[in-house]
């Protein structure tokens, strides 16, 4: 009955969090697609960062040359890297969770870079404007949301049902602590990467309102920087999520 208790507790946050997405931060431009009505905005940027990554695989893929080229030694270094990081976290078995800790990496890099590079402001909406996909909640919350459904995918298909003794270990009294941690997980992996980005792009439209030549210069260096660090954070919170659920430990 726990166990039972505790898949109901988990399947209770995972929807609160899907509550979460629908909370709105400033202005948005709507589509309707059948039934539901999603942010335009957010789906254009996610697209072009999309387009930028097929692109760059399709460049990765071709001619690939005995001695590398530069391209091809950065191509090579980016997947040694999200395979180092994997490896890091995940222990032995990492080999079947490269694809999912690379395509979140990238995504996130990409796109928070995107905020910090594309002059996604000139172009004009009927209503709201483009930004980084990851300066709205509702994609952070999306990439949480399948992180969660990684890590319990990889902890369920490797113990079974024995997967949710963890919730009763090292003792059952620390069943509602270990329930909570779910719920902070996703919550936290959303939040942090929400806030960053959009406290670094607000950041700089003041600078440039305020201060529209020299001085932004330095802070738009420091977000390009943090945005890659934010990426490479929720990567390997995501890669060691994974890892914990598949040894069992905390």
């Amino acid at each position: 009955m726990n166990v039972l208790a505790c898949s109901i507790n988990t399947l209770k946050g995972l929807l609160y969090l899907y509550e979460v997405s629908s909370v709105e931060v400033g202005q948005h431009f709507y589509w309707q697609i059948g039934g539901f009505q999603v942010h335009g905005q957010v789906l254009i940027t996610s697209w072009v960062v999309i387009a930028i990554l097929l692109g760059s695989a399709i460049i990765a893929v071709q001619n690939p040359q005995t001695i590398p080229t530069d391209v091809q030694n950065f191509f090579e270094y980016v997947l040694e890297f999200i395979r180092d990081v994997s490896k890091t976290q995940i222990g032995e078995e990492y080999g079947p969770w490269v694809p999912f800790i690379g395509t979140m990496f990238l995504f996130i890099f990409v796109s928070n870079w995107s905020g910090a590079l594309f002059p996604w402001k000139i172009i004009q909406l009927p209503q709201g404007e483009l930004a980084a996909p990851t300066n709205d909640i509702n994609t952070t919350v999306a990439l949480a949301l399948l992180t969660s459904v990684a890590y319990f995918y990889a902890g369920f298909t490797k113990k079974g049902l024995g997967y949710f003794n963890k919730y009763i270990q090292p003792t059952p009294i620390l069943l509602p602590i270990n329930i909570l941690e779910d719920f902070t997980k996703p919550l936290s992996l959303s939040f942090r990467l929400f806030g960053n980005i959009l406290a670094d792009e607000l950041v700089v439209v003041v600078l440039l309102s305020l201060v529209p030549l020299v001085v932004p210069i330095p802070v738009m260096f420091l977000g390009l920087f943090t945005s890659g660090i934010q990426a490479l954070i929720f990567a390997t919170l995501a890669a060691a999520y994974i890892g914990e659920s598949m040894e069992g430990h905390h």
